[in-house]
């Protein structure tokens, strides 16, 4: 395979002109990412058990109310937190 960047030059090829993409909007998501992230990457047999992120937080919710109910764990602040933080949407 032929190496098309050199060290320390730009790394896309020419043809990928991102300006004449259709539908492009440039820092569409940056205020989003400035209010911070919390990505975790997750095991394939696992990834695979769940098809979206409204999946797995459904799970992880159904995690947190079910240890709350053991009677020797004391639910963590930062738990019901993350659950109910604003950036955090319910779809």
């Amino acid at each position: 395979m032929k190496k098309h960047a050199r060290k320390g030059a730009d790394e896309l090829l020419p043809e990928y002109d991102f300006a004449k993409m259709p539908g492009g909007v440039r820092g569409k998501y940056v205020q989003r990412y400035q209010q911070g992230t919390n990505l975790a990457l997750l095991d394939r047999d696992v990834a695979e058990a769940f098809p979206n992120d409204r999946a797995v937080n459904d799970a992880l919710r159904a995690v947190l109310k079910a240890a709350e109910n053991l009677p020797s764990r004391q639910p963590h602040k930062q738990s019901k937190q993350v659950a109910e933080s604003p950036g955090r949407s319910a779809r």
